[in-house]
């Protein structure tokens, strides 16, 4: 019976030197070697973001806020509005936007605004918000622009409430009309018709008392502290990066230097 030769175990061979392999004294003496690189390029990026941040302008947020015309509240909604303020805001977007925008850049003689301005209504609220983000030096164009588009969001509202009351008070007067017909007839219904009458004057009263206009709360009010990423947050931003890029490119130039010399020992 032949006898199959067999193979001792794995761990009998010896293993090849681990050339390849990198301690933590190598990384320290890769970062001592290469310091004067990495403090450059470390300087580098903070100075280069210091220049930034100082050349820098602040910017505020302006906001506006508008309340919306107001009327007797129907069902269990706790605020009546004559428009819903999401309504007006649609307006603003679709229309006042780029008409106000066309008049007030005409009459600067400018091309564009230096801000954008965007308009929001939160839910279940009877107001809307209109918000720019400008420098100090746009304070008075923002203000300008805000206003313009309050006064006329004001005006669109007080022709709606104008008509309103005009409807309620021709509806009021027509059943006081019918009141006095009604206490004067002798029919049979005529006690069931005045009281009818009686409860929609009382209704129709009661819709012209809640009838409220809107109003315009604040105008480009400025924020306490500039919007946007802050000079201190820019320079803690560029320690981090230039820390990171001076640590990579001493591995990189240490690499490099590695490659030429095998290069240079094969040649």
């Amino acid at each position: 019976m032949t006898n199959t030769p067999t193979q001792p175990p794995e761990h009998y061979f010896p293993r090849p030197p681990a050339d390849d392999e990198i301690s933590l004294v190598d990384i320290a003496l890769i970062l001592v070697r290469r310091w004067k690189m990495m403090a450059v390029i470390f300087l580098v990026v903070v100075l280069a973001a210091l220049a930034f941040a100082l050349s820098k302008t602040d910017t505020y947020r302006y906001v506006s806020i508008y309340n919306v015309a107001e009327r007797q509240p129907s069902g269990s909604s706790g605020v009546g509005v004559l428009e819903a303020p999401k309504s007006v805001v649609s307006k603003i977007e679709n229309y006042y936007f780029d008409a106000i925008s066309a008049d007030i850049l005409e009459a600067k003689g400018l091309a564009r605004f230096s801000f954008e301005t965007q308009a929001e209504a939160p839910d279940n609220v009877a107001f809307l918000t209109i918000s720019s983000e400008a420098d100090e030096d746009s304070a008075a164009l923002v203000k300008e622009y805000h206003q313009t588009l309050l006064d006329t969001v004001k005006q669109d509202q007080d022709q709606l409430l104008a008509k309103r009351k005009n409807t309620l008070e021709q509806q009021l007067q027509s059943a006081e009309e019918s009141l006095e017909a009604a206490k004067q007839s002798t029919s049979e219904s005529a006690a069931e018709l005045v009281a009818t009458y009686t409860a929609n004057i009382v209704d129709i009263e009661q819709d012209l008392a809640y009838l409220a206009e809107g109003h315009v709360q604040r105008v480009a009010a400025q924020s306490r502290v500039p919007v946007g990423t802050s000079k201190a947050l820019i320079m803690a931003l560029a320690i981090v990066l230039g820390s990171m890029l001076a640590v990579m490119a001493a591995f990189i130039a240490e690499f490099a230097g590695t490659v030429r010399k095998a290069s240079q020992q094969r040649g």
